[in-house]
């Protein structure tokens, strides 16, 4: 493939996949929440909390862009273009692209841990990073292996929120912790119903992710179950915060998607169940913000 080719602006954004930018916009949403319920909002350093979220997700799109890309995996794709397999970009640029993102992050997180003193967090923010390449890069991914669950769960749910809450109010209460369980089980659903939808060429191209070994109608069943479980467990924090129960306006937001996948719909039909997963992650983040917050 040539280097020369170059991808349009257009080209870029939607090669940095705007459609699962929620997973990286809602625990820095909710982390402040928390924040406010311990009286301690930051507000330059929740959009800087934000800014790293963002510039990882971005990062990490692009990255799984090239690395799937130069491996061939996305050449039979279902969804949404990728730059490398189209041929828009070069893999030279795709990967400096991520890379540049990661800078940026890095940067950006680095000022955080300057102004807490909290050098361990370097140790946290190279982890990220880390998690991030090695999900489809390197010689053994691990989202080729069904662990990119596990990766999305502990990075985009615990160590998002309870890091956003920790660089305002300079501690760990244990509202973060479970206020993490929720947006990472959601966080989950988007990557789900992601592999869900390319589960046959995944397998063609050997790429094990947890929807290929699991099967077609247990990852329907795990969608379900990551959609609707995080209502569970933040009506559980009415004990302490009522207003956390203002989340349980967002199932309106679930039942669309949800449908779709338990009828059995499959290729480009899921496609829109990506937006819509997306749609009930930004709107349940909000919610409980909200209703943590007051």
């Amino acid at each position: 493939m040539s280097e020369t080719t170059s991808a349009t602006p257009g080209q870029w954004v939607a090669g940095a996949r705007p459609r699962t930018f929620p997973a990286a916009v809602v625990p820095v949403v909710v982390g402040t929440g928390v924040a406010a319920s311990e009286g301690g909002v930051v507000w330059w350093r929740a959009l800087l909390a934000l800014a790293v979220a963002l510039l990882l997700q971005i990062g990490v799109n692009y990255a799984n862009d090239y690395s799937d890309g130069v491996r061939g995996t996305d050449d039979a794709r279902v969804g949404p273009m990728r730059l490398v397999a189209s041929g828009a970009a070069g893999p030279r640029a795709v990967l400096t692209a991520a890379m540049g993102c990661f800078a940026a992050a890095a940067v950006a997180g680095l000022v955080l841990v300057v102004v807490t003193r909290a050098w361990w967090l370097l140790a946290v923010g190279a982890l990220s990073i880390a998690a991030a390449w090695f999900y489809t890069g390197g010689s053994r991914p691990y989202g080729y292996r069904a662990l990119g669950e596990v990766s999305v769960f502990v990075f985009f749910g615990v160590v998002a929120v309870a890091g956003t809450t920790y660089v305002q109010v300079e501690r760990l209460p244990w509202l973060a912790l479970a206020a993490a369980v929720p947006v990472g089980l959601l966080a989950c659903a988007l990557l789900i119903v992601n592999n869900l939808r390319d589960i046959d060429g995944d397998r063609a191209a050997g790429k094990r992710t947890l929807a290929v070994l699991v099967g077609d109608a247990r990852t329907r069943t795990l969608y379900t179950v990551t959609m609707l479980a995080p209502f569970a467990v933040a009506a559980a924090f009415v004990v302490v915060h009522p207003l956390a129960l203002l989340c349980l306006l967002a199932l309106a937001v679930a039942a669309r998607p949800v449908r779709t996948v338990r009828h059995g719909a499959t290729g480009p039909a899921l496609i829109d169940c990506l937006r819509q997963t997306g749609r009930l992650q930004l709107a349940f983040g909000l919610l409980l913000a909200v209703g943590l917050a007051f």
